[in-house]
Parts: structure tokens; sequence; C-alpha cells
């Protein structure tokens, strides 16, 4: 059996990054070749140092007005992309190149607060502010918008009154941690 090849795109700490990489430590058939981040001071970039990981910074013009990026990742020959907590709007050329083989993970349950804008905290701080029930994940394919490519996955968990934004957000993760190594892996392998 070939080894499958992940590419990790991140713009934040990092801790989707770490447990993909912990959950596929064992595995000798799904490897994780290099991680992207589009802030030079990014802390996935220390935890890139300590997993010896592979961390690629780049900038605007190299991502949205060149194929340098794309070139790069092409060179990697991923057979998935996966977004853990990666900012910017995928381009075209990116797409193009990679179809139905990038994937991202959302904080809420799509297609309720999804769009522009509408990530980490002020995720959770809408789910609060309208009173939600529940909220949870939504793991998708990316296309040419800001997360409406086809639902993959999708997990929940109860809001209660007493929960705060910070609280929500801890449930979240929970989600993220559980569910987002298991999907990339049933990709992979399905």
């Amino acid at each position: 059996m070939n080894t499958k090849r992940i590419v990790l795109f991140a713009s934040g700490s990092g801790s989707n990054v770490e447990n993909i990489v912990n959950y596929f430590n064992d595995e000798t058939h799904i490897t994780v070749t290099a991680v992207f981040t589009n802030k030079r001071d990014a802390k996935v970039i220390d935890r890139c140092n300590r997993l010896n990981i592979s961390a690629l910074f780049f900038n605007k013009h190299a991502f949205i007005n060149s194929d340098c990026v794309l070139e790069m990742v092409k060179a990697l020959k991923p057979d998935l992309i996966v977004l853990a907590g990666f900012l910017w709007k995928i381009p075209e050329n990116l797409i193009n190149a990679f179809p139905n083989s990038i994937i991202n993970i959302h904080p809420a349950l799509l297609p309720k607060y999804g769009g522009k804008g509408m990530y980490g905290m002020r995720v959770h701080q809408a789910v609060k502010d309208n009173h939600e029930i529940e909220t949870g994940i939504t793991i998708h394919y990316v296309n040419s918008n800001y997360d409406e490519g086809a639902i993959i996955h999708q997990a929940k968990t109860i809001v209660t009154k007493e929960d705060s934004p910070e609280s929500i957000a801890e449930k979240v993760h929970q989600l993220e941690y559980e569910h987002f190594p298991k999907v990339i892996e049933q990709l992979l392998k399905g």
C-alpha cells in the first residue's frame, strides 16, 4: 500500500495540527509531510519544531498572486490538503490543482455561522448571542467560497445558558480533536 501524504495549512497555535500529527504518528501508511503557515510568528511553527515536521512560511503575494505556494505543495504530492485553523481564502489555482482534495474544519454547524470573518471566538460569541441550544463542528470540502463546500462530517455538542463563549470554544475544540483525525483517516483509506 502506498503511503498517503497530508499537507496541513494553519494560521494560529496549531493545536489541531499537533493532534493530527500525533494521531498518525504510528500509522505507517499515512504521513504529515509539511505544515504551511501564513504567519511568521504563528505558534504552530514552535509545535512543528518540537514534532520534527517541516514548517513553511509564505506571504500573501506567494499565495494569491503567484504559483509559488502551489508549486511547493505540488512538489510534496499530497493526497489530501487539510486546513487546520487556516484563515485565508484558498485561491483558485490551488483549488483547481487539487479538486476534492482540500478539506477544512469550521467551528460551527454550517451553514450557520459561516462565511468571511466568521472564525474562532467570533463564531462562539455569535452562538452565545443567538441563544443556540447546540453547536459543533463541520468538516467540509473547500471550494471558491468561504465555508460553502460539500459537508463531509458534522458533530454536535449542547450549549447551555451557563456556557460562555470560552466554554463553548472548549466544547468545540474537544469535538475537533476527537473527529478531525478520524475523518482524515477515513478519506485517505476510503
